[in-house]
């Protein structure tokens, strides 16, 4: 009989990686547990994931890797918001540390695979390609965008065929003592969403107030500090104009913040680096797909221009709200992902 190889799963001591242990053993693969150490602070979590690693009989580990993660995503978001962009922290960690680092550690311990509680799918052909989850709602194909065909060779994604809450009922149904445990919502270094707080306490620096701008170049009122302003924001600028205005734009040179109605947020031109393709090959031409700009969005149908070193330009067929630098715009085709990058410009 064929013995399977052997499987890390990386347990972060929620019910998704738990019942995607629960899952890969079910299949026969010999596995063994893996948290990765990314914050001082994460002790419950890894208290958890061990207590189903053994649970289940299988070895467990816990690697530190605050310094890397501190290296490879938390310098970088600070600096990402110095530079007024957006950062998505989610995808960075992913492509460095999960499914880079951890990916390494399972090798050097002779698995074969690295396994997660992602909701996605991955099939084989002639390359690998990823698709969304089953579970529209849970679906994190956007966040995995930048994986390598060489890194899909070595994972998988058991949940990708469940729903939510078929997982939680394979969770209770096994007894995990996590089986209830809330999703995390927030990025894992700034619980409380105060990422500015953060940023000030990380980079030890105070941001100056400056000015709010209407789209005249008119000084309309003072603002806290212009990174702590997102494109599209609307509560909590302080100003009366008499309708309803939103950050449509920032200088992070001059400290100006500028304002303007919900119209003057929707564009149909962007720029974007760093170009990951999955299912397929680079295109030499121009090509059509469904792209999507955020997370909870829905694709909208686009025409991609590939400009080579890594960059593409996205024309939207009709415009869209608040196109963000600094975030991810990923394509589809139905529900497979074709590739993706991180905006620099809105054109």
């Amino acid at each position: 009989m064929k013995q399977h190889p052997r499987a890390m799963i990386a347990m972060s001591g929620g019910v998704d990686s738990s019942v995607a242990a629960y899952l890969t053993m079910q299949e026969g693969f010999d596995c063994i547990g893996a948290t990765m150490r990314l914050l001082d602070s994460t002790g419950q979590d890894i208290h958890d994931a061990q207590a189903v690693a053994q649970g289940l009989g299988m070895p467990f580990y816990v690697f530190d890797m605050t310094k890397s993660f501190q290296e490879a995503v938390m310098t970088p978001f600070a600096e990402a918001y110095e530079q007024g962009l957006t950062p998505n922290p989610c995808i960075l960690c992913n492509r460095h540390l999960k499914f880079g680092a951890l990916l390494e550690q399972a090798i050097a311990l002779g698995c074969g695979y690295v396994v997660t509680g992602h909701y996605a799918r991955i099939q084989s052909g002639e390359r690998y390609q990823l698709y969304k989850a089953v579970d529209s709602a849970k679906d994190q194909s956007y966040f995995l965008y930048s994986l390598t065909q060489e890194q899909l060779a070595h994972i998988r994604f058991p949940l990708g065929e469940l729903t939510k809450e078929q997982a939680r009922q394979v969770a209770q149904a096994q007894g995990f003592l996590n089986a209830r445990k809330r999703d995390s919502q927030d990025i894992c270094f700034v619980p409380d969403g105060d990422y500015v707080s953060f940023l000030r306490q990380y980079t030890g620096k105070n941001y100056p107030c400056g000015n709010f701008l209407d789209q005249n170049g008119n000084m309309v009122g003072q603002h806290q500090g212009a990174i702590a302003y997102t494109l599209g924001q609307r509560k909590g600028l302080g100003l009366a104009m008499g309708q309803p205005v939103y950050v449509c734009g920032k200088d992070m040179c001059a400290n100006t913040v500028t304002v303007g109605p919900n119209e003057a947020l929707f564009q149909k031109n962007l720029l974007a680096k760093d170009w990951n393709w999955i299912s397929i090959p680079e295109p030499a031409a121009p090509m059509r797909a469904m792209a999507k700009t955020r997370s909870r969005m829905t694709e909208q149908p686009a025409t991609i221009y590939p400009e080579g070193e890594g960059i593409a330009r996205i024309e939207f067929d009709q415009p869209q709200r608040a196109i963000t630098p600094g975030q991810a715009v990923v394509l589809y085709q139905e529900d497979m992902v074709l590739g993706g990058g991180t905006i620099t410009k809105v054109l």
